[in-house]
């Protein structure tokens, strides 16, 4: 059994560390969706920590009566991986548009989950306890579904990422929080139960997990010149680097823009920039600081969209060709499916292929 007091504290500190870095991370950008959002994600980890105080295994001295506000900790706390999920998608994968079947069902699962809480609070009625049961697990379900989209999204872009810090992000996301919040849910759902004498060493070991887990954040975010962990993994990365070529190409803008515009190698299809970089003879570190830095893109694919759809726009605005097909322009610049040439032409032009060649040909008769 955990001493009460060392649970009390590690509790304490966790709350304290996740209202610092909160408030950190929206100092940092006010005007950010994602730090609005972990803000909101914030205060309901913080709703989880106070939930784990008015529990029956705390000490009666270190416990605390959140009776009249249980049912709004509950809303808060089961909206958590949800949240998470909107976090990831606003970070990393900035420019799309969240899925409306995404919304709909986060919207669903804390209404249902609000229900469901209050049952046992508030409703006297026979409720039957397998269906129940049934229906808690299925939101269960969602919200573990919740935190592994996102921690796919985070790994699926890792590649195309071109921001080295935000590179190092994907994986503490991948590896520390999205595995956390996962693991919680999937324990605490499943594998425990409230009245039983393990429960207590659990939530000890998880809430420890929390604070050591923010404070860890907290040290990153403040990016000490010596602890900052972007500094000390790109110093061991500097020493471990190819030797760049000595019959490399020159590398400018103007030498770039010939050998990737003019060469059309924007073209080829699941281009990737390592692949890029063995094209160009180049190390590829030094490829991706020349995109981010020199052309101003934060993401590899985000450049290949640009370049492409520059080049479908000329192809159907072409009054000699009205008559080729749209999926034909797409497998054409680079693209291997309609959907993703669709999205991508409409985020970038604002209408459709179709809508643009119409406005084109008619603007030029």
């Amino acid at each position: 059994m955990p001493s009460p007091l060392f649970l009390f504290t590690v509790q304490i500190v966790a709350m304290i560390a996740v209202l610092l870095l909160a408030a950190g991370y929206l100092k940092a950008e006010p005007r950010a969706g994602s730090a609005r959002v972990f803000c909101l994600m914030a205060v309901f980890i913080i709703f989880y920590l106070l939930k784990g105080m008015a529990g029956q295994h705390i000490d009666p001295q270190f416990r605390l009566d959140l009776t009249q506000w249980q049912l709004i900790i509950e809303i808060g706390v089961n909206a958590v991986p949800g949240l998470f999920m909107i976090y990831c998608f606003l970070v990393f994968q900035e420019q799309q548009k969240f899925p409306n079947l995404l919304i709909f069902a986060f919207a669903t699962q804390v209404f249902l989950d609000s229900i469901l809480s209050g049952v046992p609070l508030y409703s006297s009625s026979s409720i039957s306890l397998d269906s129940l049961t049934f229906l808690i697990a299925c939101m269960d379900f969602i919200k573990l579904a919740f935190v592994a989209s996102a921690m796919i999204w985070t790994l699926k872009g890792w590649g195309a990422d071109l921001v080295d810090d935000r590179r190092i992000l994907r994986w503490f996301i991948i590896g520390v929080q999205g595995a956390l919040i996962f693991s919680v849910v999937f324990v605490e759902s499943f594998l425990l139960d409230g009245s039983s004498n393990s429960y207590a060493t659990a939530q000890t070991i998880i809430v420890s997990s929390v604070a050591f887990l923010v404070m860890g954040m907290l040290l990153v975010a403040m990016r000490f010149d010596y602890v900052s962990l972007g500094n000390v993994i790109r110093k061991v990365t500097e020493l471990t680097e190819e030797a760049e070529p000595k019959n490399g190409a020159p590398f400018d803008n103007d030498s770039f823009n010939k050998v990737f515009e003019e060469g059309k190698m924007y073209r080829e299809a699941g281009l990737t920039i390592s692949m890029l970089a063995k094209k160009l003879n180049l190390p590829e570190y030094r490829l991706r600081a020349f995109i981010h830095k020199q052309l101003g893109y934060r993401n590899f694919n985000a450049m290949l969209h640009k370049y492409r759809i520059a080049d479908a726009g000329e192809a159907l605005a072409d009054k000699g060709k009205p008559n080729v097909p749209v999926l034909t322009i797409a497998l054409s610049v680079g693209y291997q499916s309609i959907t993703p040439f669709n999205n991508a032409f409409r985020q970038i032009m604002g209408v459709t292929p179709s809508e643009y060649r119409k406005r084109e040909i008619l603007a030029k008769s």
